[in-house]
């Protein structure tokens, strides 16, 4: 009967199993779907289950003859099970994966350069992503992207003996770069990004995370900042920006790149060191094509080695992207802890302008103390707003949460650790299924009888440990 069956509507069938273990499990069924499965299968992920792991692997090549996409992964790995995929194993992925275009290689902790140097006849390899590959250094990157002429997208998390960036500036002249991210990688700075040069101009997404504890490892190289004066390229084509932990120097470094976004749509700031109100107001006249952001601000991080003013963002840069930026839907706003320096003026106005001249749908706010129940009196107008989430909102009383059965369209409402909310609160909401969700985490006034009725869906969670 099986034999029957179009091959068109057998892939169809095999298309739609989507784990990898009912996908073995049908394809050992009969011959033909063993057959078909084989030569449909494009993606495959493998770790510590293999042993011996090249052999293993070579045996999985010679079966799945279309593979493109490939992910290793030794997270959790114990000597007991057995030796790693080491530089042999990427050697087997190049000669048997002619389609090989995505590679993943997660904690493969005896991959060395020479494995890359491997990978550089890849022709068709398009996304490189390294998470925790300590023996890898910038050589080996180099020698990769040398070989591999279609790179387009590359991931570096925690290679820590990444220190050359050769490979950078060889990226930016190949001009073929869209996707980048670079995540506690030790010895890579702020100042290093100026390598990429021409390279600018085509990337689409960055994500750069500096490892605090390591600061003192790449502090600040003013030779390398000065020539992002020199050397500014524009940055049109930018559409995610997420930067961590970084050092933003005024007319410098990551502060160029901020002025050139035209048609940036996300932006992720978090724990950045130096930002001003003249950086947000200038990104904002450039983007208006935002639709999410995303503030994360030091309380306390006195720096005054690195910088003359560590921190000075206010209520100006909120309002100048509630004027400029009408396409905004998303906003997160988030402070490291409860002790607010002077020079953070993010005030209750600088919020509420934002939901008043935005068509926002989602907001979340973290430790904002400012925003108490006056707030959530104006949130009753916000006719967009879908998503409400108040973390460590310790100014929000009963009175307020009260007012949410009045918001015009909020479906989804998280509470973490609000202290000035109980039961009462939530009782205009019980019975009235107005939300699609709500979540109740570490509460300690809010039970979890008193959350039963108030949604369609609700998740409760009680740990007070965070108060003690």
């Amino acid at each position: 009967m099986m034999d029957s069956i179009p091959d068109h509507i057998v892939w169809e069938i095999l298309s739609r199993i989507e784990k990898t273990k009912d996908r073995n499990s049908v394809s050992l069924t009969c011959k033909r779907l063993h057959q078909l499965d084989n030569a449909q299968r494009h993606s495959l992920r493998i770790g510590c289950g293999m042993d011996p792991a090249n052999d293993a692997l070579t045996s999985l090549c010679n079966r799945f003859l279309s593979l493109s996409k490939v992910e290793i992964a030794y997270s959790g790995w114990m000597s007991k099970l057995g030796k790693q995929l080491d530089d042999q194993g990427l050697l087997i992925l190049a000669n048997h994966c002619p389609s090989l275009c995505d590679l993943t290689l997660n904690y493969c902790t005896f991959i060395t350069d020479v494995g890359l140097r491997y990978l550089a006849s890849c022709s068709k390899l398009s996304s490189l992503r390294l998470n925790f590959t300590p023996r890898i250094t910038g050589c080996g990157i180099l020698s990769l992207v040398v070989g591999c002429k279609h790179l387009s997208s590359l991931h570096l998390v925690r290679c820590l003996n990444v220190s050359s960036v050769e490979w950078l500036e060889y990226l930016g002249k190949l001009d073929t770069l869209e996707v980048l991210t670079i995540k506690n990688c030790r010895a890579i700075g702020e100042g290093d990004l100026i390598k990429l040069g021409p390279g600018w101009q085509k990337l689409k997404r960055l994500q750069f995370e500096v490892d605090a504890n390591y600061r003192y490892m790449k502090v600040y190289d003013r030779l390398s900042v000065d020539r992002w004066q020199m050397q500014c390229f524009p940055c049109e084509n930018m559409l995610e920006l997420s930067l961590v932990n970084c050092i933003i120097s005024p007319g410098r470094g990551l502060a160029c790149v901020l002025g050139t976004c035209k048609n940036l749509e996300k932006l992720h700031l978090d724990m950045c060191v130096g930002l001003r109100d003249s950086d947000i107001v200038c990104l904002s006249q450039r983007s208006s094509n935002l639709k999410s952001i995303s503030f994360r601000v030091p309380s306390d991080f006195s720096l005054p080695s690195l910088v003359n003013n560590p921190l000075r963002l206010t209520d100006e840069s909120l309002r100048a992207i509630a004027r400029n930026c009408t396409k905004l839907e998303s906003v997160r706003i988030s402070f490291s802890d409860g002790e607010f320096p002077s020079s953070t003026l993010f005030s209750l106005a600088g919020i509420l302008s934002l939901t008043q001249k935005c068509p926002l749908r989602e907001l979340a706010l973290d430790h904002v103390y400012s925003f108490n129940d006056l707030g959530m009196e104006f949130l009753c107008t916000a006719e967009y707003l879908e998503s409400l989430e108040l973390v460590r909102c310790q100014e929000i009383s009963d009175e307020g949460l009260q007012l949410v059965s009045q918001f015009p369209r909020l479906r989804i409402l998280q509470l973490i650790k609000c202290l000035g909310v109980s039961d009462d609160g939530l009782k205009p909401l019980v019975g009235s299924f107005k939300l699609d969700f709500l979540a109740v985490e570490d509460c300690p006034q809010i039970s979890e009888r008193g959350v039963q009725g108030t949604a369609k869906s609700v998740c409760f969670r009680q740990d007070l440990s965070w108060m003690y």
